[in-house]
């Protein structure tokens, strides 16, 4: 009797925790995505260049006071001087032919490219750096793509606010949903609870080995949760290794932190309460729920 028991509470262990598993999987992939379209946003503005251009009479010494400058500023990722000379030879070869054979000079102008931290990448903030800028002799205009600027934090956004009210929905779904399954598991022991109360057991201490068990639930859903993430993502990296730059390591913790602490917090919530709903009732209650 005592083997048939612990046999069905082990299957109750059992089903509850790959239930509560699903469901984080569906919460810890609902934030990875999240996350990664931060990540993805960012790597998008930090690809949006600023192009000084450079006078004709330029001196290498300017041109290096100006690299040294700029690179040291809090809005800078990346710079790169790209000479004239640099310049025609990339045209000549995408084009072939030398224009120079025919315009007797060199048409093109050297610039300084600046790639910008992912929250200078808006027109607002590069009005007061373009004045900065200009202020070189040597810079003889500053320019940079402001509509497709405009265009992108636009959309980024939009996107932003359509995600987190996705991810805000389907919190509330995991709640139910593993709320229900943690109900479904104290109500199968209702009466157990019961006759633990008839005996004088204290209400703490008929909580504290269901609170134990279901705080287990949780944990162990939570790895399985985070073992299957980081499963589909090493496979989709093997696949697209290119994505790599979406799915960076603390990008990873903060998802495998989320899950386990959903997973331990709602578990124990749910189950804390289920259980006082049940210890308030009376023992002829029980058989109406």
């Amino acid at each position: 009797m005592k083997q048939k028991k612990k046999r069905t509470i082990d299957i109750q262990f059992v089903t509850a925790t790959i239930s509560t598993s699903l469901v984080l999987l569906l919460l810890g992939a609902v934030v990875l995505v999240v996350l990664s379209a931060k990540s993805l946003s960012d790597h998008v503005r930090e690809n949006l260049e600023l192009s000084l251009l450079l006078n004709d009479n330029v001196s290498e010494k300017e041109v290096n006071h100006i690299v040294d400058y700029v690179k040291v500023q809090k809005y800078t990722k990346e710079v790169q001087y790209i000479s004239k000379e640099a310049i025609l030879a990339e045209q000549t070869t995408s084009m072939g032919l030398d224009p120079t054979e025919f315009l007797g000079y060199n048409p093109y102008t050297a610039s300084i490219e600046v790639k910008l931290k992912a929250e200078y990448a808006n027109t607002d903030s590069i009005i007061p750096i373009k004045n900065r800028l200009i202020r070189y002799t040597q810079i003889r205009e500053i320019s940079y793509p402001s509509e497709l600027m405009d265009n992108v934090n636009s959309n980024i956004r939009k996107i932003s606010i359509l995600l987190l009210a996705l991810a805000l929905a389907l919190s509330m779904i995991s709640f139910a949903l593993i709320n229900n399954t943690i109900k479904l598991t104290i109500y199968s022991q209702r009466f157990l609870l019961h006759t633990m109360k008839l005996v004088g057991a204290s209400w703490a201490f008929i909580r504290r080995p269901f609170l134990t068990r279901n705080i287990g639930i949780g944990i162990t859903s939570g790895v399985l949760a985070n073992a299957l993430i980081v499963s589909g993502i090493y496979l989709l990296l093997r696949y697209e290794p290119q994505l790599s730059y979406l799915v960076t390591w603390p990008t990873l913790s903060i998802v495998g932190g989320c899950v386990m602490l959903f997973g331990i917090l709602i578990t124990l919530v749910c189950a804390y309460f289920s259980i006082n709903r049940f210890l308030k009732m009376k023992a002829g209650d029980l058989y109406y729920i």
